[in-house]
């Protein structure tokens, strides 16, 4: 393991996160710099340009505690550094899909109503310059069982109230979701 990062969500926008920020963090060493998810994000970056090797990131904690926020951030460094922020906007192409993995696999917990019920393992290939040239998200199902059992003020994924809401359509008579 190296390096390690503590970080608390505040709930709400705050300017650490802007251009200007991840400039700053940008060819700095670790530890010149307050921590923050650009450091370790510059870390790895530079590390794989060093030493030719394939670095990762994990991004671990609680339900509400900003681990899709905190990767969509270190994205949009190594979009930016990597030479790419306005030609594919990779953050977003990448987690393009998440609206529906949403619908899929979200729930409602007893700490958050829109919890991911997904881990997410994201890859991100860069060519020789060290210019993003693709990703790829790989998503597995957590909790298999709140397919047939939830907690006491929990709800079961989104994706099961949205066809019981949708069941009247005629695009979804043949799938018996009326009874």
């Amino acid at each position: 393991s190296g390096i390690v990062l503590v970080a608390i969500n505040p709930y709400e926008q705050l300017p650490i996160y802007e251009q200007d920020v991840i400039y700053a963090y940008s060819g700095q060493n670790m530890g010149d710099m307050d921590p923050h998810i650009f450091a370790v994000a510059e870390e790895a970056y530079k590390q794989m340009a060093r030493d030719e090797k394939n670095q990762s990131i994990i991004v671990s904690g609680e339900s509400g505690a900003g681990k899709t926020v905190s990767a969509k951030y270190a994205m949009r460094f190594f979009a930016t550094v990597g030479g790419s922020a306005s030609e594919t906007n990779i953050e977003t192409k990448v987690l393009a899909s998440s609206p529906i993995m949403e619908a899929i696999g979200n729930a409602k917990t007893t700490r958050n109503d829109n919890s991911s019920r997904f881990g997410k393992y994201i890859q991100i290939g860069f060519d020789k310059r060290y210019h993003i040239i693709g990703a790829n998200m790989r998503t597995y199902l957590l909790e298999k069982s709140r397919v047939v059992f939830q907690a006491e003020d929990e709800r079961n994924y989104h994706i099961f109230y949205q066809l019981c809401a949708s069941s009247s359509l005629p695009e979804f008579k043949d799938l018996g979701l009326s009874k």
